[in-house]
């Protein structure tokens, strides 16, 4: 005897029928066919609404006229650090300081690096004054090189007004020097600094503008050091200012104080272009939208020591930045010597040289100051087309190629100074046009890396740091 089931309104005809379970409605059950799946609602699923709109930054974007003109800064401090780099190397070892010691003298570059760029970028980050976060230090800092530069200059004649003499230790010369070589890169740290967290100011969100804006300042550096190393690798500016010519200062040092004041000419003029150019509003206006207002500016409760809470923002920074800052370093462990060094190198190792021995040595370090140039130009051109390789290959694998492409000019310059050490083919006169021509062509290749370890880090990082609201001066603390 056949007991009727009754069915479901929910169950098709002839269900039972087939042995197939009852569908029983609001349950979980589901046969392992997955056939028997319960029916879809009936009612109306809301669409979820759409994120809160981004600062609309398009609608405020800077123009690139704009970033041009804040950019050019960058000419005026690159055509000093040309002439630092060219020449003065040089010049210590010619007051009469031994070649060992040189490096010592550079020694402040990494440690205002360290303290000075840091203090300054989280000081322009809280900074209220009315002309803005930025401009405040950018100008400071182009008088700080200024008077840096004339101090370096005339630190022969300082030295000799305060008791040095020909055929002596210069004793006080080199202290004067070494004072103003020490606020020289202090100031150019503390101009620097500032310029890179104002195009991070005024490109915003927008990274591929702040990309170009950095690409924009690799160029500016890059002119600036066609200028610097080309003044330089010229020996006759003391002829167009005949007064640098005294007593404690020759030809040479006539010739580096000519080319300081070529220098102050032109950071005065870009500074005042670049500085006219942006517009920045206080910190403490609402509708700013240069200065960005970050959690960093509001007055911390526990008021941490300063020093602290600039170190203690390490805490904050992601795998990635760590990354990008164990790279930048250990690059950097390689650019120093080179950009220290690179004119000495040529006068002693291709040339044969050495400081105030014959002219094989000054002959060396302008036809360095001439690689150099070379290496500035295509320096310039990389630069340009930095934003196309960024966005064809990415900014990450671009930066690892021109970390080899570094390495390899590199050990190139071990091999030519191997081999003509090893030939002694310059003798007393002149090294074989071939060695000259392959040191050239190196200090030329080595532009393109350059361009990228200006501009392509600091890109990175500024991407990577602006969402944690740190604050864009103290990107400056980890580039």
């Amino acid at each position: 005897m056949t007991i009727p089931v009754a069915q479901s309104s929910n169950q098709a005809p002839g269900q039972a029928a087939r042995g197939r379970p009852p569908r029983i409605p609001n349950s979980d059950y589901r046969h392992p066919s997955g056939r028997n799946r319960p029916p879809a609602p009936t009612h109306q699923v809301k669409p979820r609404p759409p994120p809160p709109p981004l600062e609309s930054y398009r609608g405020n974007r800077v123009s690139l006229k704009t970033l041009l003109r804040v950019t050019s800064i960058a000419c005026g401090i690159q055509f000093g650090w040309a002439l630092q780099l060219s020449l003065l190397t040089p010049y210590v070892q010619e007051l009469g300081i031994p070649h060992a010691w040189a490096s010592l003298v550079w020694l402040c570059g990494p440690l205002s690096g360290f303290f000075v760029q840091p203090l300054v970028g989280l000081m322009s980050d809280r900074c209220n004054s009315r002309f803005g976060r930025r401009r405040p230090f950018i100008v400071a800092g182009a008088v700080m090189i200024a008077t840096a530069v004339l101090i370096i200059g005339h630190s022969a004649d300082i030295g000799y007004l305060i008791g040095d003499r020909p055929g002596k230790k210069r004793t006080r010369a080199v202290v004067t020097f070494v004072l103003g070589f020490w606020l020289l890169d202090v100031a150019n740290n503390m101009t620097q600094g500032p310029c890179r967290a104002l195009l991070a100011d005024l490109t915003g969100k927008d990274h591929r503008r702040n990309r170009v804006a950095n690409a924009y300042f690799s160029l500016f550096m890059a002119i600036g050091n066609v200028l610097g190393f080309a003044t330089g690798s010229y020996s006759g500016w003391y002829m167009l200012l005949p007064f640098t010519v005294t007593p404690a200062c020759g030809a040479n040092c006539a010739n580096l104080k000519s080319a300081f004041f070529i220098d102050i000419a032109c950071i005065a003029i870009t500074t005042c272009v670049s500085v006219s150019a942006s517009h920045e509003s206080p910190l403490s206006s609402k509708n700013s939208s240069t200065a960005l207002t970050d959690k960093s500016d509001e007055p911390n409760a526990s008021q941490e020591a300063f020093l602290w809470e600039l170190f203690g923002t390490f805490r904050y920074l992601p795998r990635s930045v760590w990354i990008i800052l164990f790279i930048t370093a250990l690059t950097w462990i390689g650019w120093f010597p080179f950009l220290l060094f690179d004119t000495d190198w040529m006068g002693r190792e291709i040339y044969g040289g050495k400081p105030n021995e014959g002219e094989n040595y000054n002959q060396g370090v302008r036809m360095g100051a001439l690689g150099l140039m070379l290496n500035s130009v295509l320096l310039g051109v990389t630069s340009i087309s930095m934003d196309k390789l960024c966005r064809k290959l990415g900014a990450g694998f671009v930066w690892g190629i021109s970390n080899i492409l570094m390495s390899l000019c590199f050990v190139a310059m071990l091999i030519i100074a191997f081999v003509v050490i090893r030939t002694n083919s310059f003798g007393e006169g002149l090294p074989p046009n071939g060695a000259v021509i392959a040191a050239l062509v190196v200090f030329t290749v080595l532009g393109i890396p350059l361009a990228i370890t200006y501009s392509i880090p600091y890109a990175m990082v500024s991407a990577r740091i602006e969402s944690l609201g740190l604050g864009q001066g103290r990107v400056l603390l980890v580039t």
